[in-house]
C-alpha cells in the first residue's frame, strides 16, 4: 500500500463511519458545496444537497480530501455563479499563521519557488512566510513546507481572541451569535451568522475589516495642523472611551506600564524615553485615566501619536482580509477532515477560546497505529503525546501522527 492509498483508506474509513456528524450549516439547502476529491485531484464545484442524507452519501461515495461551503445563501446553489441569486452571506474571518510572522516560522516551514526559468540552482528558497514573489525570477508559484505547532497556535489564538472582543464589544454581538473553530490546520476560524450582516455588500465587508485591522484610524492620518487645539491654541492628543480610542487607551495603559527604554527606542522614541519612564504612574494616571495627556511637561503630540500607531498595531486582528471581503466565499465545513493535516475542523464554544487544546480536540483517527519512515519532523503534540523530532528515521506511531506526517510530506508508509 502507496502512502497516498493508506491516508485515502483512513478518510474513506471516516467518513463512511456510520456515527460520521456530517455538517449542518444555518440555511443548509441554500449553501453551495464544494469538495476536493482525494483521488481525482480536481475540485467539485456548484453541489447542493436537499438534506445532509444527500450530503453523507457523497461524502461516502467520492471520499473527498476537503470539504468546503458558502458563506453566501443562494436561491439556486448548484447555478453558475451569475445564476445562482445571492440572498446574503455570513461574515466569515480566518486566521492563519501562514499569513502572520511567528517565531517559530522561520524555523519549521520552509518554501521553495518552482518557476522552471528560475535562475537559482534548483530554485529560490528560503525559510518563513512564503513571498508573494520570487525574489529572484518574480515567479508567484512555491512549493511550501509548513508546520503546525503549539507557537502557531497560541500566535492565532491571541488574534482570534482580540477579533472576538471587538466582535462582542465594539460590534455589539453577543457570544451566542459569534461560532468558533479550529481550521484543522494553523490557525482559527470565527463566523458570525447574524440577519444584521447578511445583506453587506463587499464593501461593507471591508469597512468591518479595516475597523477589525485599524485600518486608516482619523488620527494618524491628521497632519499638525487638523489636530484639536486648546484655548492657546496648542496641539492636543486626546482619547475618549468607544471604539478604537478606548482600545489604543486600553492598550497604551498597557503598554506604558511595561515599558523599557529599548522598548520605547524601538517605536522611534528617542529623546523622551527617561521622562516616560521616571512618570510612568502619573502618565496612568493623568494622561491614560483622566484624558490629560499634556500634563507631562517634555511629552508632546508626537510622541504620544506614535506610542498609539504602535498600540494600534499591538491591539488590531490580523486576518485573512480576502476571505471576510468575498461575499460567495468557500468556508472549510465543520467536522469535516483538512486534507494537508488529517486533523478535523471543530466548533467550540467562544468561553473556551483560551483553553481548547486543539490538538487533542481535532484528532479523527484514534485507534491504530503505522510505521512510517519520516525524513524530517520537529517535535510534535498530538492526543496528548509528543513525538520526535525526527530524522530519516523508521518509527511506528498512532494513526493520526503517521497521517498527519504523510500529509505534511514528511513521510512515507513502511511496508
Amino acid at each position: 500500500m502507496s502512502s497516498r492509498e493508506f491516508v485515502y483508506e483512513k478518510f474513506r474509513g471516516f467518513y463512511n463511519n456510520p456515527s460520521l456528524a456530517v455538517p449542518t450549516p444555518v440555511g443548509f439547502a441554500q449553501r453551495e458545496f464544494a469538495f476536493l476529491l482525494f483521488r481525482e485531484r480536481v475540485m467539485a464545484r456548484h453541489k447542493g444537497f436537499a438534506n445532509p442524507k444527500t450530503l453523507s452519501a457523497f461524502l461516502k461515495e467520492r471520499i473527498p480530501s476537503d470539504v468546503y461551503y458558502s458563506c453566501a445563501y443562494y436561491e439556486n446553489p448548484e447555478a453558475d455563479m451569475d445564476k445562482k441569486g445571492w440572498s446574503g452571506a455570513d461574515l466569515v474571518f480566518d486566521i492563519d499563521a501562514d499569513h502572520i510572522p511567528t517565531s517559530c516560522n522561520k524555523i519549521h516551514d520552509e518554501w521553495r519557488c518552482t518557476n522552471s526559468e528560475c535562475q537559482f540552482s534548483g530554485g529560490f528558497n528560503g525559510k518563513g512566510i512564503t513571498p508573494e514573489t520570487c525574489p529572484i525570477c518574480g515567479g508567484v508559484k512555491f512549493e511550501v513546507k509548513s508546520w503546525p505547532c503549539d507557537v502557531c497556535i497560541d500566535t492565532t489564538r491571541a488574534e482570534a481572541r482580540k477579533l472576538v472582543d471587538m466582535l462582542e464589544n465594539d460590534f455589539g454581538f453577543a457570544s451566542h451569535e459569534i461560532r468558533t473553530f479550529f481550521s484543522g490546520h494553523r490557525g482559527f476560524h470565527v463566523h458570525v451568522e447574524h440577519e444584521a450582516i447578511r445583506s453587506l455588500d463587499a464593501m461593507g465587508r471591508r469597512e468591518v475589516v479595516d475597523y477589525v485591522m485599524g485600518t486608516g484610524l482619523a488620527m494618524f492620518r491628521k497632519s499638525r495642523k487638523d489636530l484639536p487645539k486648546q484655548k492657546k491654541g496648542a496641539k492636543v492628543f486626546s482619547l475618549n472611551d468607544y471604539g478604537w480610542n478606548r482600545r489604543l487607551k486600553n492598550g497604551m495603559r498597557k503598554f506604558i506600564l511595561n515599558a523599557t527604554k529599548d522598548d520605547l527606542k524601538e517605536i522611534g522614541i528617542k529623546g523622551r524615553t527617561e521622562v516616560i519612564l521616571q512618570n510612568k504612574d502619573r502618565i496612568l494616571k493623568e494622561c491614560v485615566e483622566e484624558n490629560r495627556w499634556s500634563n507631562v511637561k517634555g511629552v508632546g503630540v508626537e510622541t504620544w501619536l506614535k506610542v498609539a500607531e504602535h498600540v494600534r498595531d499591538l491591539e488590531s486582528a490580523q486576518i485573512d482580509t480576502v476571505v471576510t471581503t468575498d461575499i460567495h466565499r468557500l468556508i472549510r465545513a465543520e467536522g469535516t477532515l483538512h486534507g494537508k493535516t488529517g486533523l478535523l475542523k471543530v466548533e467550540f464554544p467562544v468561553s473556551q477560546l483560551d483553553e481548547v487544546d486543539v490538538f487533542k480536540e481535532a484528532v479523527a483517527f484514534k485507534e491504530g497505529s503505522a510505521k512510517v519512515l519520516v525524513s524530517d519532523a520537529p517535535e510534535f503534540r498530538l492526543g496528548g503525546e509528543t513525538f520526535g523530532p525526527f530524522k530519516n528515521k523508521a518509527v511506528e506511531l498512532p494513526t493520526a501522527a503517521a497521517v498527519l506526517l504523510i500529509c505534511k510530506g514528511r513521510a512515507e508508509l513502511v511496508t
